[in-house]
């Protein structure tokens, strides 16, 4: 896949905030990462995630890596 084809990952870091009441600023701060970078990640303009990122996120959101990203088939 050549790289400026786009990714097909969804992120529902929204919706996973949403159901647990915290904001990004909050997450940002328990994840020890800055609210630009889980914006970026948020608004599926990532174009990659750290494994020790989507650990801390998965930590903080009591969830698992495929609550929060989904592959959309076209």
């Amino acid at each position: 896949m050549p790289p400026e084809d786009e990714h097909r990952i969804k992120v529902h870091l929204d919706q996973l905030l949403a159901d647990r009441g915290l904001t990004l600023a909050e997450l940002a701060e328990r994840v020890g990462v800055s609210v630009v970078n889980l914006s970026v990640l948020k608004n599926d303009r990532a174009k990659a995630i750290r494994f020790t990122t989507l650990t801390a996120i998965c930590r903080e959101l009591g969830c698992q890596p495929g609550d929060l990203l989904s592959f959309q088939d076209s």
